[in-house]
């Protein structure tokens, strides 16, 4: 399933427009009732200070070369947020893109991961698991029994029966994960792997579906978790996504705990059992 740049385009700026009244910004209404939710297409055009066709031709995806002042004032007008307005710059001014190269996690990265006493993973391109600790799949899932092609975070969230139980707000990560998948899509059209895993989720996946529909984004950042965990109970983790200055698209990201939480105890725990499952093994 290849990215339509066009299509995708034209859906994401309809989607943002759909969620602006006209009172939020400072339109008035005329008692003439509106056919779809949100802002119309002229109404955005005047807020941006752009002619009605050369939004129009935007929105359309007619030519993909429009100027930065355009898609500022569009993307002021539209109140978007610092992911969004990249977004929409990736999409409306593409650059060459070649088919990436196969990544590989440095053997020094692979030790720092080890040695890390909270769980931790290095994600590629299209939410892949490219290395993890014991401490992690113990969390997750035993990665190193998956198929290296299976090891992909969006497709165990949204396929893996196992992560959603592990998840307390399973609906919060469904919408997490398919907004950072679609950015992914937008930085790398031309990545086979994404485009064949997004493909597998719109069939397989009703829930995916409908999240994708959304056009929802959102970068991997920091954060909190609550996790279920069926052998150590409820555990509320914070995250934080360091990327690497030789490869931005490895990400580490690490997970800490609150110290003298009962989650720190659980952690714990956790990484005891982890521990003794590594010695017999």
């Amino acid at each position: 399933m290849t990215l339509d740049r066009r299509a995708e385009l034209g859906e994401f700026l309809r989607s943002r427009r759909a969620r602006l009244r006209p009172d939020e910004v400072g339109l008035i209404e005329h008692g003439t009732r509106r056919r779809v939710p949100g802002l119309r297409r002229e109404e955005l055009a005047l807020l941006a200070g752009v002619s009605v066709d050369h939004y129009i031709r935007l929105e359309q995806g007619r030519t993909l070369h429009f100027s930065e002042s355009v898609l500022d004032a569009v993307s002021r007008a539209l109140r978007l947020s610092d992911v969004e307005r990249d977004h929409l710059y990736r999409l409306a001014r593409p650059r060459a893109d070649n088919e990436p190269a196969e990544q590989r996690v440095r053997p020094g990265l692979r030790l720092l991961v080890d040695s890390a006493e909270v769980p931790t993973v290095v994600l590629g391109r299209g939410t892949q698991v490219l290395a993890w600790n014991p401490l992690a799949a113990a969390l997750f899932t035993d990665f190193g029994a998956l198929p290296a092609e299976h090891r992909n975070l969006a497709r165990l969230i949204f396929l893996d029966e196992g992560m959603r139980a592990l998840y307390e707000d399973w609906p919060a990560k469904l919408a997490d994960v398919t907004g950072y998948l679609r950015l992914e899509a937008t930085r790398h059209p031309n990545d086979r792997d994404i485009t064949t895993l997004i493909a597998e989720l719109h069939t397989a996946s009703e829930e995916f579906r409908a999240r994708w529909q959304q056009h929802g984004l959102k970068e991997k950042t920091h954060g909190r978790y609550a996790y279920l965990h069926p052998l150590v109970g409820r555990i509320e983790l914070n995250f934080e996504t360091l990327r690497l200055p030789g490869d931005p698209d490895q990400a580490v990201i690490a997970h800490t705990v609150d110290p003298g939480s009962p989650s720190a105890t659980a952690l714990q725990l956790l990484a005891n059992l982890a521990a003794k499952s590594t010695a017999r093994a």
